[in-house]
C-alpha cells in the first residue's frame, strides 16, 4: 500500500491532523516498501534527509505507534505496522483523549451551575462577595451594553439558544460587538451550531466575521456567557424573553477563574469560520451542500442525485477546496454563512 505524495491529495493535512508531519509521512512509506534499506543512514540518503532528521521522525513513528520495534545488534530499522491498525489505533487513541477532555468540559459546566445556584441564592452585598445579581430584561441589557463599552483588551462570548426575540420570527436580538473592535478590542465569540437555524443568522455572523469578530460554530454549548478582559463575567439567564430573569456579574477571581477556562475549552473544539464573500455557486452545488450540512451519507447524496458515489465524493472535495475548509463541518458552516444552502 502506498500513501499518496505530501501535497497531491490532502492526505498531508490529514497527517498531520494526527500529530504528525511531512517526515513522518515520508519515512513510514519507505519503511512500508522496505527493506530496500538497511540502515538509518541508508535511509537518510535515499530520502535526502539528514540522519537526525530520520532519527527524530523514527521516534515520532514509534510514539504514535506505526512502527513495531527494532530487533538484533545492531539494531536495524523498525518495521512499518499495517496502516489499517496503526490509523486505527491512533484514532481510537485520538477518541479517548477527546472523550476525556469532554468529561472534564461537563465536570466543570457542572460546577460552575452548582456555584452560580448558590451565588444566586447568597448574594447580599455585591460589593464585598464580587457577585452581583441584575434583575429583568432592560436592566440586563444595560449591564451587557455597559460591559462592552468599559472593554480594552478581550470580549469573549459564548451564545446559544434560547433568546429573548427582538422580531416575530425570533431572531435574537443583536449584541454591538464591532464597536470593541472599532477600538482595537479582540471579540471572540463561540456559537452554537443550533443557533444558525434562525433565519438570517447565518448571514449576520457572516458579516460580522468581516468586520473583524473572530467567530467559531460549536455543538452542544454549555451556557451562556460574557467575559471583558477576564476580569468580570457576565452569565446571561437561561430564558432571556423571561421579565423576571437574572444575571449574575462576577468579578470574585475564584468563579472567574472557572468561567474563563470554560470559555477556552468551548473555543477551542469549536470549528473556526472566515469572512464570506458573494461568490457564485450552481444550483447542483447548492443542493449537495445542502445535504452534506444536513448530515447525509456519501451513498445516500448519490442516490438523490442519481449520480456515483464516486462523482458526489470529488465534488465534495472541490466544494471544501473553494470554501476553504478543512473538514465537510466547516464546509457546511462557511457554505450556510455564504447563504449557499437552500432553504
Amino acid at each position: 500500500m502506498r500513501i499518496p505524495p505530501v501535497g497531491l491529495t490532502g492526505w498531508d493535512t490529514q497527517w498531520q491532523a494526527l500529530g504528525l508531519g511531512a517526515d513522518e509521512l515520508r519515512l513510514y512509506e519507505a519503511l512500508l516498501d522496505a527493506p530496500a534499506h538497511s540502515s538509518r543512514a541508508a535511509l537518510a540518503r535515499s530520502l535526502g534527509l539528514t540522519a537526525r532528521r530520520v532519527g527524530n521522525a523514527l521516534d515520532r513513528l514509534a510514539e504514535h505507534g506505526f512502527t513495531h520495534p527494532a530487533r538484533g545488534r545492531p539494531a536495524p530499522l523498525p518495521s512499518a505496522v499495517a496502516p489499517s491498525t496503526a490509523l486505527r489505533n491512533l484514532i481510537h487513541l485520538r477518541q479517548a483523549e477527546l472523550m476525556r477532555r469532554s468529561a472534564a468540559l461537563e465536570e466543570l459546566t457542572a460546577s460552575v451551575d452548582r456555584m452560580a445556584a448558590t451565588l444566586l441564592d447568597s448574594v447580599n452585598a455585591p460589593g464585598a462577595t464580587g457577585i452581583e445579581t441584575v434583575r429583568g430584561g432592560a436592566a440586563i441589557a444595560a449591564r451587557v451594553a455597559s460591559l462592552l463599552v468599559s472593554a480594552s483588551e478581550e470580549v469573549a462570548l459564548l451564545d446559544r439558544p434560547p433568546y429573548a426575540a427582538s422580531r416575530p420570527d425570533g431572531m435574537p436580538a443583536p449584541l454591538d460587538v464591532t464597536e470593541p473592535v472599532r477600538r482595537g478590542v479582540r471579540v471572540r465569540v463561540a456559537v452554537d451550531r443550533e443557533g444558525l437555524s434562525f433565519q438570517g443568522r447565518a448571514r449576520g455572523l457572516g458579516e460580522l466575521a468581516l468586520r473583524g469578530v473572530h467567530i467559531r460554530v460549536g455543538t452542544d454549548l454549555p451556557t451562556k456567557l460574557i467575559t471583558v478582559d477576564r476580569r468580570v463575567t457576565l452569565l446571561p439567564p437561561t430564558d432571556a424573553a423571561d421579565p423576571t430573569a437574572s444575571a449574575l456579574v462576577v468579578s470574585d477571581a475564584l468563579l472567574s477563574n472557572a468561567l474563563v477556562p470554560l470559555f477556552e475549552s468551548v473555543w477551542e473544539r469549536a470549528v473556526p469560520i472566515g469572512a464570506v464573500s458573494d461568490d457564485r455557486i450552481t444550483d447542483e452545488d447548492r443542493e449537495l451542500l445542502t445535504m452534506l450540512a444536513s448530515g447525509l451519507k456519501d451513498e445516500a447524496m448519490a442516490r438523490r442525485l442519481d449520480v456515483h458515489v464516486h462523482t458526489v465524493r470529488r465534488r465534495i472535495t472541490r466544494l471544501m477546496r473553494a470554501l476553504d475548509a478543512e473538514t465537510r463541518f466547516q464546509a457546511g458552516v462557511r457554505a450556510a454563512l455564504r447563504g449557499w444552502l437552500t432553504a
